[in-house]
C-alpha cells in the first residue's frame, strides 16, 4: 500500500509539468497571465461540479454548514501562488523565484509534520530528514541552474519556468519583501493540502472538497483580475483566439484538479515532508522528459550533467525523508 501512495505522489508531481506546458499555451492565446489563470481555475471548478453531479456526491455541499470557516481557506493558496509567480519572475528571475517556492514548500511541510499542524500527525525528525530536505533543495537549485533555454513563465500550480523577460538577478532586485513573498507562496501549497484534508473530515467526499477549494480559488483570482482590469494593469483577454490553441492547452485545469485532490489525500497518509519531496521529484522527472523531447511545444533542452545531478539529489532526498 505504501508503495502505491509513494508512486501516486510522483505521478501527481508529474502532472505539474504537463500543466505548465498547457498553461503556457493558454496564456499565449488569452494574452494575459491573470486572465489565463482565472479561466483555468473556473474550468477546473466546472469540471469538478460536473463530476460531483455525475457521481451523486454534489449533495455533500450541504455539510458545509457544519464546517469551521477556516476549513474553506485552502483554495486561497492557488491565487496567491499564481500571483506571486507573475510578480516575482520578471523582478528577481526564475532561479530565485523557483528556489524560494520550493524552499517555502519544504519549510512548511517540515513544520506541518514536526508540530502536527492542521491535523497532520506529528512526526519526530532525525538527521535523515534534515539531510534529505537539504538534498531536495540542492537538487532543485542544480536543475534550475542547468537550464539553458529560457521560456515564458507558466501560470498556475505548474513548475517554475525561466521567464523570457527576466532580468539578470541583482542584489537590488531581491528585497526582503520579495524574499518573504516567494517563501510564503511556496509555503501555502502544503498548507492548502493540510486544510483541505481537514475539510474532508466533515465533507467526506474528495470531489466536493476539491470543488470547494477551486470555487474559493476561482472567486479570489476573479476579484484580483477585476481589480487589475479596472486599473488597466493587465490587458483585456483575447478569448476569440482560444480556437487556435491546441486542444491540450485546456489540460491545465484538469492537472490542477489532480494535484490539489491528490495532495490533500496523501498528506494524512504519508506526511507533508514526504509528499512535497516526492511531488517535486515527480515534477522534475516529467519536466526532464518534456524538455529533452520538446513535448507540448516546449523549447527542447539537452539533458545536462547538472540536471542529472539535480534529479539524483531529488530522488536521494526523497528516499532519506521517507526512511528517516
Amino acid at each position: 500500500m505504501i508503495a502505491v501512495l509513494l508512486t501516486g505522489a510522483l505521478v501527481i508531481g508529474g502532472l505539474l509539468a504537463v500543466q505548465a506546458s498547457a498553461n503556457l499555451q493558454l496564456t499565449k492565446a488569452v494574452g494575459t497571465p491573470y486572465g489565463a489563470a482565472t479561466l483555468q481555475l473556473w474550468v477546473a471548478a466546472g469540471l469538478l461540479g460536473i463530476l460531483a453531479v455525475a457521481t451523486g456526491t454534489f449533495v455533500a455541499l450541504t455539510r458545509l454548514g457544519d464546517v469551521p470557516p477556516w476549513y474553506l481557506l485552502g483554495g486561497l493558496a492557488s491565487p496567491l501562488y499564481i500571483t506571486s509567480g507573475i510578480l516575482l519572475f520578471p523582478r528577481i528571475g526564475a532561479l530565485a523565484a523557483g528556489g524560494l517556492f520550493v524552499t517555502g514548500q519544504m519549510l512548511a511541510s517540515i513544520a506541518l509534520d514536526g508540530f502536527g499542524l492542521f491535523g497532520i500527525a506529528r512526526q519526530t525528525f532525525g538527521a535523515g530528514t534534515l539531510v534529505g530536505s537539504v538534498a531536495v533543495l540542492a537538487g532543485i537549485t542544480a536543475i534550475v541552474r542547468g537550464q539553458r533555454v529560457k521560456v515564458p513563465a507558466a501560470v498556475g500550480l505548474g513548475r517554475p519556468a525561466d521567464a523570457s523577460a527576466s532580468p539578470p538577478l541583482s542584489p537590488a532586485g531581491v528585497t526582503p519583501g520579495r524574499l518573504l513573498l516567494g517563501l510564503l507562496a511556496g509555503a501555502v501549497l502544503p498548507i492548502q493540502g493540510a486544510i483541505n484534508a481537514r475539510l474532508r473530515t466533515v465533507v467526506v467526499e474528495p470531489v466536493v472538497v476539491a470543488l470547494v477549494s477551486f470555487l474559493v480559488a476561482a472567486l479570489a483570482i476573479t476579484i484580483v483580475f477585476a481589480v487589475l482590469r479596472t486599473t488597466d494593469r493587465t490587458p483585456t483577454p483575447q478569448l476569440d483566439r482560444l480556437g487556435g490553441m491546441p486542444w491540450w492547452g485546456w489540460l491545465g485545469g484538469l492537472c490542477a484538479v489532480g494535484y490539489v485532490t491528490g495532495t490533500f489525500m496523501l498528506l494524512p497518509q504519508i506526511g507533508a515532508a514526504v509528499t512535497v519531496a516526492l511531488t517535486v521529484t515527480g515534477q522534475q522527472l516529467a519536466s526532464a522528459l518534456i524538455d529533452t523531447r520538446g513535448l507540448f511545444r516546449m523549447p527542447q533542452r539537452p539533458f545536462t550533467a547538472a540536471r542529472g545531478v539535480g534529479l539524483l539529489l531529488l530522488v536521494a532526498g526523497s528516499v532519506l525523508i521517507q526512511l528517516f
